[in-house]
């Protein structure tokens, strides 16, 4: 149930194109509702959108977008919710630590941030490595998270690992992983290649096509910050810690509602198939039409899989 935050100093503003006032191409009277924000947490100053009314629903976009991934989606949403839209560590506005990346931590800093906006049981919806991180907050704070949505990941530590020489497809979808766990050697070869490295990961993981202003603005926003680029391999640089920790996770598993959502041209059924070995109570839906980015190439269905998933935690919520 969400309460009131504690009355604090604000923070300046966020500025910059990655906050409401200078993200491109936002739904029409977007600003009337939606605001940055920055949230310390701590030792840690996290980038948020916040916007709307009723019980509260975290958005956690995954590599490499920013909260912007869930601009189609949020006006619809705030409707019904109290949305938080978050930059976590190393994205974006937020600040970017040289460490922190592993899932453990990712979720406690989701944690963190909910307890400072004065939301002490929530809902979630995570993609991609959102997605990873919903699984940690489920199993590390089962009291906190009232029912989880998950879109388009498999989960390093919990899903079988693909073998090293499998089939071309598979190994299209997923050869950055090991390149982008590399020290050094994959930022020297990206930086100034932004462009195309990232531009490609969007070209391929999409069945219908990110808008060219979409892709410009996660792209410009890795290649502006060097910091930005080294945050966003740090994620994978983390996974030998976050397999661990999933590998004990695995040991409880998760009992809340899960909805996992998957692109029929990319994960499709294989998302509720990875939760499963995971929860006792989930739900697949597989999306036609769709590949990785669900929220932007089929923003639609999107929303109604989520307004019908989160309807019994909207009314009991009303009690």
């Amino acid at each position: 149930m969400s309460t009131a935050p504690p009355s604090s100093p604000h923070p300046p503003a966020p500025e910059g194109p990655g906050s409401v006032s200078r993200a491109p191409h936002l739904p029409a009277r977007f600003p009337d509702t939606f605001t940055s924000r920055y949230v310390d947490t701590g030792d840690l100053r996290l980038h948020a959108v916040t916007g709307g009314a009723g019980p509260a629903l975290l958005l956690l976009a995954g590599w490499p977008q920013t909260w912007y991934a869930w601009r189609l989606l949020m006006p619809a949403l705030a409707r019904d919710f109290t949305v938080v839209a978050v930059d976590p560590r190393g994205v974006g506005l937020s600040d970017k630590p040289l460490d922190g990346y592993d899932t453990g931590t990712l979720a406690r800093d989701m944690v963190a941030l909910m307890d400072a906006l004065g939301h002490r049981r929530f809902a979630m919806v995570g993609h991609d490595i959102g997605m990873w991180t919903g699984y940690a907050l489920a199993a590390d704070h089962p009291d906190r998270l009232a029912r989880l949505a998950v879109a388009e990941a498999a989960i390093p530590g919990l899903s079988p690992a693909p073998p090293l020489f499998g089939g071309r497809e598979a190994n299209d979808r997923l050869w950055h992983f090991a390149f982008n766990r590399l020290t050094d050697l994959n930022e020297q070869l990206v930086r100034g290649r932004e462009h195309l490295y990232f531009g490609h990961q969007f070209a391929t993981k999409s069945a219908k096509a990110l808008p060219d202003h979409a892709v410009r603005h996660y792209v410009d926003t890795l290649a502006a910050d060097p910091e930005a680029l080294r945050a966003s391999f740090a994620f994978y640089r983390a996974l030998d810690t976050t397999m661990a920790q999933n590998q004990r996770r695995r040991e409880r598993r998760l009992s809340l509602p899960v909805l996992a959502i998957g692109g029929a041209e990319n994960l499709g059924a294989a998302v509720g198939a990875t939760m499963e070995l995971a929860a006792d109570d989930v739900e697949t839906l597989v999306l036609p039409e769709c590949g990785h980015y669900p929220a932007e190439e089929v923003p639609e269905a999107m929303l109604a899989a989520l307004t019908r998933f989160l309807a019994p935690y909207r009314t009991a919520s009303r009690r």
